[in-house]
């Protein structure tokens, strides 16, 4: 009897490695699978194949896009490196997420200061992960810290059929706190809407985005309406390769 069982153990073992191996959308390390259902990673898997595919968003290295009329950025997924201009302040950031390092340019002067150097890059930082959730939050429905719940069948702000998820964190990003409804159009299987929650217990959104217009940039599809009155994101470029020197020449 002790050696069925132990046969059956490794034969288990041995198939769930052998299906998360088959698995084309894994979910980023510290995904909250247990507390998540499996219809709502079941939809969030829809949305990653209608965007392109798990593969065609892996190969997509390099993102630039401005942020409504706030901001313009360049990003390499790859390293970490990122290039922000500020607009309204006229700062340019220079640096790499991942280790902080980087240099500032405010109004054609360097920034040498180091406190004031060490909050430029901080707030560099803080602007690359809000920024860029507002124009890639579809792939990231299973991402770290990231529990994802089912919560019904509703209609978005322009009365079309979707399928609600439910994204909550836990010590992940700027705001963790922060809960989101996330709408999947019942035909397309695109985000066709936002519903934005300062805190996980509210049980009215702060706001509501329709996401709209998606083109196609490279081999993956992008939103770039938010239905706001600043605009657009716009200037959205994704691709495999960029001159390397936009992230460190001014």
């Amino acid at each position: 009897m002790k050696r069925i069982y132990l046969v059956f153990i490794l034969f288990s073992f041995f198939f769930c490695a052998f299906a998360q191996k088959k698995i084309k959308n894994p979910a980023a390390e510290g995904f909250n699978l247990e507390a998540s259902d499996a219809k709502a990673i079941a939809i969030a898997d829809e949305v990653m194949r209608a965007i392109g595919g798990r593969k065609a968003w892996d190969k997509t290295r390099y993102l630039s896009w401005k942020f409504f009329t706030f901001r313009q950025l360049t990003w390499d997924r790859y390293t970490g490196d990122v290039r922000i201009h500020d607009l309204k302040s006229d700062t340019k950031i220079l640096m790499n997420v991942n280790t902080g390092i980087g240099k500032v340019m405010r109004k054609g002067e360097l920034l040498t200061d180091s406190l004031e150097l060490f909050k430029a890059l901080d707030r560099g930082k803080k602007i690359l992960i809000n920024d860029s959730y507002w124009l890639i939050m579809p792939m990231k429905l299973k991402d770290s810290g990231v529990t994802l719940k089912y919560v019904r069948e509703d209609n978005n702000k322009e009365g079309n059929p979707a399928d609600v998820l439910q994204l909550t964190f836990d010590k992940v990003g700027v705001t963790p706190e922060n809960k989101y409804w996330i709408f999947v159009d019942k035909k397309t299987r695109l985000v066709s809407q936002w519903s934005f929650f300062r805190k996980a217990s509210d049980e009215k959104p702060e706001f509501e985005n329709v996401w709209s217009e998606y083109m196609p940039y490279g081999k993956i599809l992008l939103s770039g309406s938010r239905g706001r009155e600043e605009g657009k994101m716009g200037d959205i470029k994704a691709s495999r390769k960029i001159d390397r020197k936009i992230f460190t020449d001014f």
